[in-house]
């Protein structure tokens, strides 16, 4: 970790015209199978509006557990868990929840179940599509969802949307290629922090990733290492995977 600090990201605010900045933070937490209390305090020291939660908990009384981490990260459960098969969403008590959608994926035998979490959130005048994913680790099923991932999100008829979750390729994987043409990847379009997301100590990969429609203007996103709050101790044993922040813009809806 560098020694100096690293400047946080532009703080949640609604402007005087009814658009709003919203932090957006990306995390597979493991099913919570780790240090939960380490977990709880990276995601507060980011300090986000909203979570898009891959891994969480899905099996028994995993409703209980999910409602444990919104609570000691000072937010609220919004949808997803076991209901899309992992992927979940959280969110502060500033969101507004307009809708939710849970979605199950065509599931190849022998292969995990995946799905989406999906919600349309208000902050202040702007509305905003939110999409958790974690894709197949097989590239052929990996792609097609991503594809199904551009459909859904075009479906949640508002004009700013974010993606955010774990792909499982790599920027110059063809799923990834895929939804950085659609979409904006928020580290390439205004990198901040660390880029990659794998576990400290394994083999450097960029692997979550969050994505904002156009016209979302983004301000910064990457890993959030050297962040004040976020301890190094707390990143390796909160689950395998770093987070990723972004900070967005969002219009006011048309």
């Amino acid at each position: 970790m560098s020694s100096a600090p690293l400047p946080d990201l532009p703080a949640s605010r609604t402007a005087a015209d009814g658009s709003a900045v919203v932090r957006v933070l990306s995390y597979n937490i493991r099913s919570m199978r780790d240090d939960t209390e380490a977990l709880a305090r990276v995601i507060r020291a980011c300090a986000p509006d909203v979570v898009c939660v891959q891994e969480a908990p899905r099996f028994f009384r995993w409703r209980k557990a999910a409602a444990r981490l919104a609570r000691t990260s000072g937010l609220v459960y919004v949808t997803g868990g076991a209901t899309a098969s992992g992927p979940m969403i959280l969110s502060s008590l500033r969101a507004t929840v307009e809708h939710t959608d849970d979605v199950l994926l065509p599931r190849t035998p022998g292969l995990h179940q995946r799905g989406f979490a999906t919600a349309v959130l208000r902050f202040g005048g702007a509305r905003l599509g939110v999409l958790s994913c974690h894709l197949s680790m097989r590239d052929g099923e990996r792609y097609g969802q991503g594809r199904l991932l551009l459909d859904k999100l075009a479906s949640l008829g508002v004009p700013h949307a974010v993606a955010a979750g774990d792909l499982n390729d790599r920027p110059d994987g063809r799923t990834f290629g895929l939804l950085a043409d659609a979409l904006q990847d928020g580290w390439a379009t205004a990198p901040w922090g660390r880029e990659h997301t794998t576990r400290l100590g394994d083999p450097l990969q960029r692997i979550d990733a969050v994505f904002a429609t156009g016209g979302v203007e983004v301000l910064g996103c990457g890993v959030p290492m050297g962040l004040p709050g976020i301890e190094e101790k707390d990143l390796r044993a909160a689950t395998d995977h770093l987070p990723v922040l972004a900070a967005l813009r969002v219009p006011v809806a048309g």
